[in-house]
C-alpha cells in the first residue's frame, strides 16, 4: 500500500486533534473530581460537627435539619427532601422517593440512624444516584460512637452501570 505525504499528514493531524480532545476531557474530569472531593470534604466536616454536638441516638430528621443548617452556614446549597422520579422506559413516575439532602446539585446525602448498614441502604443510595444522574453519594449513619465509622462514599464511574464504594 502506497501512502502519499498528504494522507500521512492527515493521519497525524487527526491523531493529534484526537489526543488533545482526550487530554482536554481528562483534565475536565480531574477538575470535576477535585471539586467534588472539596465538596464531600466539607460535607463530612459538617457531619462530624453535627455528630460531635448531638451524638448518636436521635431521629434521622433531627440530623438532617442540623446538617442542612451547617452546610448552608458554610455557603453550600443544600436541598432537603429532593424528589427523585423513578424512570421506567420513557416515563417518569413520581412515587414519593426523596433524597435526604442534595448538596450543590452534585452530591447526594442519604442519612441513617441504624445499628449497621445493610445491603438495602447501599441499594437505596445507588438507585438515587442512578435516577438523579449524580456521580457522588454519601451514606451517613449517625447512630455510631465515632462518625468516621458511619461514612460510606459512592462514586458513579464513567461506565454508567458501575459503582464504586470508597
Amino acid at each position: 500500500m502506497i501512502l502519499s505525504v498528504n494522507s500521512v499528514y492527515l493521519c497525524v493531524t487527526n491523531n493529534y486533534t484526537e489526543f488533545h480532545r482526550d487530554l482536554k476531557r481528562t483534565t475536565e474530569i480531574k477538575t470535576e473530581i477535585m471539586e467534588l472531593n472539596k465538596i464531600t470534604g466539607k460535607i463530612i466536616g459538617c457531619a462530624i460537627e453535627v455528630h460531635r454536638l448531638l451524638g448518636p441516638g436521635l431521629l434521622e430528621s433531627a440530623y438532617e435539619e442540623c446538617l442542612a443548617y451547617e452546610l448552608s452556614s458554610i455557603g453550600l446549597k443544600a436541598e432537603r427532601q429532593k424528589p427523585v422520579p423513578v424512570i421506567y422506559k420513557e416515563i417518569h413516575l413520581e412515587c414519593g422517593y426523596r433524597i435526604d439532602i442534595l448538596v450543590e446539585d452534585q452530591v447526594i446525602i442519604e442519612l441513617k440512624t441504624v445499628e449497621n448498614f445493610c445491603p438495602v441502604h447501599e441499594a437505596q443510595i445507588l438507585t438515587y444516584m442512578k435516577f438523579a444522574q449524580k456521580r457522588i453519594g454519601l451514606l451517613l449513619n449517625f447512630n455510631v460512637t465515632v462518625l468516621k465509622d458511619g461514612i460510606r462514599r459512592y462514586i458513579l464511574s464513567s461506565n454508567k452501570n458501575r459503582f464504586n464504594a470508597v
